[in-house]
C-alpha cells in the first residue's frame, strides 16, 4: 500500500497556508477572472477517463455504486449538498511538490524538542488510553504519539476543507480517480455508521480526516470507539485517536509486538557499504562483527534479530538499524525522509538521546542535478521509477549499482563525483548491468521470530 501522504502535506500545512495567503495578494484581477472562466473547461478535460461524462453524470454513477455497496439513501441525501466539484482541489493535487530537504534538516524541524515534550505530555495525560492501546494492539505509546504529533500537531492542524468536496473532486479527476471513488464511498459509509456528519467532515485538501490524518477507508476499517460514546470520533476524542491509530498500525501495517523499530548506531569505516540497504537484512551479530555499535558506543547485542542498516544521507550522515517494524513507517508514508523522521521522533519520545549530527556538512545535489542523474541512470538501463528529482528506493538502488561499477563507496547517496563519472561515460552495452556486489563474510539470517 503506497499511501498518498508521500507528499508530506501534514508537515508543511502551516507553511503552505501562509504562502498561499501571501501569494493571493499578488494575483491580478484579470488573472483571477481567467482562472474562473477556465475551470469548467479543466473539469471537462478531467472527464476523459469517464467516457466524456459531465461531473453530474459521473456523480450519479458514483451514488449508484455507493448504494450498491450498502450506503443508505439517508446518508446519500445528507451528503448531497457537499458532493460538489472544486477545481481548486484538483489544482492542488496536480501542483504538489516534494521538498528536497536533507534528513537532518527535516528531522531538526519536524522532530523538534517541543514535539518530543508534547508527545511525552500526551502520554501522561492519556495514560489509561495509551496503556489500553498497548495492551490491545502491542503498539508502544511513543510510536502512536509520534504520528499524532507529525500529522496534526496533536490536533492543532487537521485541515479546514470540506472532506466530501475534496474526495469527489479528486474522484472525478483522472489522475487517481479509482482510488478516490473508493475513498468517497468510504466517507459515505462513515456518515452512515453515525461516526461523523457531513458538516463535521473537515480535513486536509486530500480528504484525510482526524488527528492522525486517516484516509476514509482507513477510518472506516480501523477507527475504534475508545471513549465509549458510541461513535468513532478521531477529530475530537483523544482516546479514539489513540486506539484507532494503534489499531491501524498493528492490524493494517502489521506491527510486531515487543520488537524495536529504529535505533541510532555508529558505523565503522570497514562496514561493507553495499550492505546498507532497507532491502538487505543481517542479524545484529553480523552488524556487530562489521563494527556497528550503538550511538553511545555500547556494543550491539550479539543476537540473531534481523536488521537493515539505514543511511538516509549516505555514509557521512546519521546511521540507524531499521528492524521489521520500520516497515510500518514506510507503509504509513513511503517517503523515506518522513518515515525515518517519524521513527526517530518515536525513539526520542521513548527517551533516546538526540542523534549525532555529522561532523561536516553532507553535500546534496540540487534538484535539477538529481533529475539529470536519474535520466543518466535510465540511459544506463536502470529503472528509477519516476524521474522527479526524488531519491526513492529504486533510484537509490540504481545509484548503488553505479557506485559499485565505478568503484565508489556504495552507500546509495548521490554525489557530484558519481554524476561527473556518468556525464563523462558514453552509453555502452555493458553499462546496462552492474557487476554483483563484492562478496562479504556474513552470518546466515534466520527466519524472523514470531510476534
Amino acid at each position: 500500500m503506497a499511501r498518498h501522504r508521500a507528499k508530506n502535506r501534514a508537515k508543511n500545512r502551516a507553511k503552505n497556508r501562509a504562502t498561499s495567503r501571501s501569494a493571493v495578494l499578488w494575483i491580478a484581477a484579470p488573472l483571477v477572472a481567467a482562472l474562473a472562466l477556465s475551470a469548467p473547461a479543466q473539469a471537462q478535460r478531467g472527464a476523459s477517463c469517464h467516457g466524456g461524462q459531465s461531473f453530474d453524470q459521473f456523480l450519479a454513477g458514483l451514488k449508484r455504486d455507493a448504494a450498491a455497496d450498502g450506503v443508505s439513501s439517508r446518508a446519500l441525501a445528507v451528503a448531497a449538498p457537499y458532493l460538489v466539484y472544486d477545481q481548486g482541489i484538483v489544482n492542488r493535487d496536480r501542483g504538489q511538490r516534494v521538498f528536497g530537504q536533507l534528513f537532518t534538516e527535516f528531522a531538526r524541524r519536524m522532530a523538534a524538542d517541543y514535539r518530543m515534550q508534547q508527545g511525552q505530555a500526551r502520554i501522561k495525560t492519556y495514560a489509561a488510553a495509551f496503556a489500553r492501546a498497548e495492551r490491545d494492539y502491542g503498539v508502544p505509546p511513543a510510536v502512536i504519539a509520534a504520528f499524532w504529533g507529525l500529522e496534526s500537531d496533536f490536533g492543532a492542524n487537521m485541515g479546514n476543507l470540506p472532506t466530501l468536496r475534496s474526495l469527489v473532486s479528486l474522484a472525478y479527476d483522472c489522475r487517481r480517480s479509482q482510488m478516490f471513488q473508493g475513498e468517497t464511498i468510504a466517507a459515505l459509509k462513515i456518515i452512515d455508521r453515525g461516526d461523523l456528519t457531513p458538516p463535521e467532515m473537515i480535513g486536509s485538501w486530500a480528504g484525510e480526516l482526524g488527528q492522525t490524518q486517516f484516509l476514509p477507508t482507513h477510518y472506516f476499517n480501523y477507527a475504534v470507539d475508545y471513549d465509549g460514546d458510541g461513535r468513532r470520533d478521531m477529530l475530537r476524542s483523544a482516546p479514539d485517536v489513540i486506539g484507532s491509530t494503534a489499531n491501524y498500525i498493528a492490524t493494517g501495517l502489521k506491527w510486531r509486538r515487543g520488537e524495536p523499530w529504529l535505533q541510532e548506531v555508529r558505523v565503522a569505516a570497514t562496514v561493507p557499504w553495499d550492505q546498507a540497504d532497507l532491502t538487505i537484512k543481517h542479524p545484529r551479530a553480523q552488524w556487530a562483527d562489521w563494527g556497528v555499535r550503538f550511538a553511545d558506543g555500547r556494543p550491539l547485542p550479539h543476537d540473531e534479530l534481523p536488521a537493515s542498516l539505514l543511511l538516509p544521507m549516505g555514509r557521512n550522515g546519521p546511521a540507524f538499524l531499521a528492524y521489521a517494524n520500520f516497515g510500518a513507517y514506510t507503509e504509513w508514508n513511503n517517503s523515506l525522509i518522513y518515515a525515518t523522521t517519524a521513527g526517530y521522533l518515536a525513539t526520542r519520545i521513548a527517551g533516546a538521546a538526540p542523534m549525532r549530527m555529522p561532523s561536516q556538512p553532507v553535500p546534496q545535489l540540487p534538484f535539477n542535478e538529481l533529475r539529470e542523474l536519474q535520466q543518466l541512470l535510465v540511459r544506463a538501463g536502470y529503472n528509477v521509477g519516476k524521474i522527479d528529482g526524488v531519491m526513492g528506493q529504486q533510484s537509490r538502488s540504481a545509484v548503488k549499482a553505479m557506485q559499485i561499477k565505478y568503484g565508489l563507496p556504495a552507500d546509495s547517496w548521490p554525489t557530484a563525483e558519481l554524476l561527473a563519472r556518468m556525464r563523462g561515460t558514453a552509453p555502452s552495452a555493458d553499462a546496462t548491468a552492474a557487476p554483483a556486489p563484492r562478496a562479504v563474510t556474513k552470518r546466515a539470517t534466520p527466519p524472523r521470530p514470531s510476534p
